[in-house]
């Protein structure tokens, strides 16, 4: 196999990041690497920035983002050859974890000391270990008494042993580290690491260290190369690597959630049931918003889609009518626990802040429109017009922490400013493609699977 960090394989870091479609065989964000070379997939809307180094720092927060929110049965990827999904489970954090040792101590192998002791003069004294080696003399003083002194004493020294076991296998998971993901770091790769223990051994060192170690760095180090040294050992074939998700979709709500949702939204879910008049009654399973975010006495519905629209600016692309429908039924539900003096919707949608067709606006969200449902009619509910927000998504990466309270407030902004000036293009048809009202009055949804518009 060559190393996917080999100058044949890739020419510059950039040539090798691709900016996710979301089309169909192009969904998986994340990095893969093969015989052929290494490939990072962003996802959609996503601004490379324009330096190598920026480039590989992104390359790693994205790689965190992917381990952080994303389970192992997310993290499959389609094999074209015959379409079955096979779990990507490639252990990427203990790779970073080992490189990152690596170089935190200047591109040095990790190196125990042996103890040693000798008889010296100089340097600080073991007294336990001399008086146990050595006999002292004897020196008169002047007034009859005696006491004691050493000629040599036993002195401590340390002297790192780069021949142990230990070094040989950290030579050999670096190694491993460098050749699948080192071009992330630096263009070069080490020497090849010689002899070391085979695997199954190696686990077994490493997991004797674990259990004799209380130094936390340590613990790390070795934790990440038992992990590595189990996934090897448990592939047969090692010739191409997957770490990602092709369902980014759970990875952007999950953003938009921490960022701006309350930690009680379960407390919003309207509920269903069935009562049966023979047998026991069911409850459904409730509706589940993505987000709700409260800020003094108002309330912002907040469904976050990872759709198309913010980067094609087809209306084909965008939250379809049963989207629009389940966030009007929120709002019908938040109202009737009267506790906000005003409700407002909102879908929020990836796009690239530099490189857009709404305007030369270079803000990290733009109101882009609204959706209403036609079997409402006129209504003055705040709530029935869900306002189409897009947010750039390399700033949603890098500020989904914290709580931002001028991002909140910049939100709430864009919602509030799109209410107050709704849009003037002149309303299409287009919707009848999705909704209907039947002779009864009640809303039938005739849209087809979401895949087909998003």
């Amino acid at each position: 196999m060559k190393p996917t960090n080999s100058k044949e394989n890739i020419k510059s870091l950039r040539d090798i990041c691709h900016i996710n479609t979301n089309n169909d065989g192009d969904r998986f964000v994340g990095v893969k690497a093969d015989t052929d070379g290494a490939q990072v997939c962003f996802p959609l809307g996503y601004n490379l920035p324009e330096s190598e180094k920026e480039l590989r720092t992104d390359i790693r927060h994205l790689i965190h983002i992917l381990a952080e929110f994303t389970t192992k049965e997310e993290r499959v990827l389609t094999q074209s050859s015959n379409k079955e999904k096979q779990e990507v489970d490639f252990p990427i954090n203990a790779y970073l974890g080992v490189l990152e040792y690596f170089f935190s101590i200047g591109g040095k192998y990790y190196v125990e000391t042996e103890i040693k002791y000798s008889s010296t003069t100089m340097g600080k004294q073991n007294w336990a270990r001399t008086i146990k080696k050595h006999k002292p003399l004897l020196n008169e003083c002047g007034d009859g008494s005696y006491s004691l002194f050493y000629t040599a004493y036993e002195v401590r020294k340390t002297t790192p042993n780069s021949n142990k076991l230990i070094t040989q296998i950290n030579r050999y998971c670096v190694y491993e580290a460098f050749q699948k993901i080192g071009w992330l770091y630096v263009s070069y790769e080490p020497e090849e690491p010689g002899p070391h223990p085979d695997i199954k051994t190696s686990i077994a060192i490493l997991q004797n260290k674990l259990a004799n170690t209380n130094d936390d760095r340590k613990r790390a180090l070795f934790t990440n190369m038992k992990n590595m040294l189990q996934y090897l050992d448990q592939k047969t074939s090692i010739k191409q690597f997957y770490f990602g998700t092709e369902t980014f979709e759970h990875v952007w709500e999950k953003l938009i959630d921490i960022a701006f949702g309350e930690n009680n939204k379960e407390d919003y879910y309207p509920h269903s049931r069935w009562t049966l008049r023979y047998g026991n009654e069911r409850e459904n399973h409730p509706l589940m918003p993505d987000s709700i975010m409260v800020y003094g006495n108002k309330c912002y519905i907040l469904d976050a889609k990872y759709y198309k629209y913010g980067v094609t600016g087809n209306p084909y692309h965008l939250p379809e009518g049963s989207s629009i429908l389940k966030q009007i039924a929120y709002g019908d539900y938040v109202r009737q626990k009267q506790i906000f003096s005003n409700i407002f919707n909102a879908f929020i949608m990836p796009f690239n802040k530099e490189n857009h067709i709404f305007g030369d606006s270079k803000d990290n969200l733009i109101n882009v429109g609204e959706a209403t449902g036609d079997w409402r009619g006129e209504s003055n509910k705040e709530y029935e017009r869900i306002q189409g927000i897009v947010m750039d998504t390399r700033f949603m990466l890098y500020h989904y922490t914290g709580k931002l309270l001028e991002e909140r407030k910049n939100l709430i902004k864009c919602i509030e400013e799109g209410l107050a000036q709704p849009p003037t293009v002149e309303r299409k048809s287009d919707l009848d493609k999705f909704n209907k009202i039947s002779e009864n009055g009640k809303a039938v949804i005739l849209a087809g699977s979401e895949n087909e518009v998003k």
